[in-house]
């Protein structure tokens, strides 16, 4: 993967959007972080549009 712009923070998130579909494949230990990932993910209450509008203008 290659990231384009600043670098990213340690412990940074992304959303990661595939320009063509396509098969891939993870091993284990990635297919354990991805799923832990997502259940935390479920459990997050998250932020409105507004409040990462406002983060995002405060980080420049």
């Amino acid at each position: 993967m290659v990231v384009e712009g600043e670098p990213l923070p340690e412990g940074a998130q992304v959303t990661v959007h595939l320009a063509e579909e396509g098969e891939w494949e993870l091993d284990e230990a990635s297919t354990k972080e991805l799923l832990l990932a997502a259940s935390e993910a479920e459990l997050e209450e998250g932020i409105s549009p507004e409040q990462l509008l406002a983060e995002l203008r405060a980080m420049k």
